[in-house]
């Protein structure tokens, strides 16, 4: 079983988060930002990850504690769910259109985490969800997943649009990504016999 289960409960958040990779898409998200729910839910429907996301985070302060954490404890469950991650493709590529929008997302499950993000938003808030914290969720993700992550804007005009084709590309490449390659044996996809470090 490729799973993974996270609590992380601080004075800002308490989450819950669980993963199945090898899922079939449904989820149950509620982390108090509608737009993020949304956005979730998008990743599981399109990875074929299930997920179950609960948080309770000081929304009363601002969103980046309950975006932040929430991504960060996600990110971990992914790792957890992935092991060590014999057998895996390792990595994935996709091109997400969505009308007037194209975004391309290519990722390595190596261990070895950084984000490089060639995006941005003309508007401040995406419903009531602050469009910066958009780069800071895919950040927080890559970091505690171990993921080397490129997220690219090709062109688009519509913000809920570019932020959708983003969540989409990174589901179909995870998707991509974590999926057994029956031919490696389970192997390591490394010639060091190890991935990160």
């Amino acid at each position: 079983m490729r799973t993974g289960r996270i609590e992380r409960n601080t004075a800002e958040t308490k989450i819950l988060v669980e993963v199945d990779l090898d899922g079939t898409g449904s989820y149950d998200i509620a982390t108090g930002i509608g737009f993020l729910d949304h956005m979730v839910e998008q990743f599981s429907r399109h990875s074929l990850i299930d997920v179950t996301l609960k948080v309770d985070g000081d929304l009363h302060v601002d969103q980046h504690h309950t975006t932040e954490d929430s991504a960060l404890a996600l990110g971990q469950a992914l790792s957890q769910a992935l092991g060590d991650k014999g057998g895996i493709a390792r990595y994935g590529t996709a091109y997400s259109p969505m009308d007037e929008t194209l975004a391309r997302v290519a990722l390595d499950i190596s261990g070895r985490p950084w984000l490089v993000w060639k995006a941005g938003f003309t508007q401040t808030k995406l419903g009531e969800w602050d469009t910066e914290l958009i780069e800071h969720w895919f950040h927080s993700v890559a970091q505690t997943a171990g993921i080397t992550l490129h997220c690219e804007l090709i062109y688009g005009s519509n913000n809920h649009h570019i932020c959708e084709a983003m969540y989409k590309g990174f589901a179909r490449a995870m998707r991509q990504a974590v999926e057994i390659d029956p031919r490696k044996g389970g192997a390591i996809p490394s010639t060091k016999g190890q991935l990160g470090g």
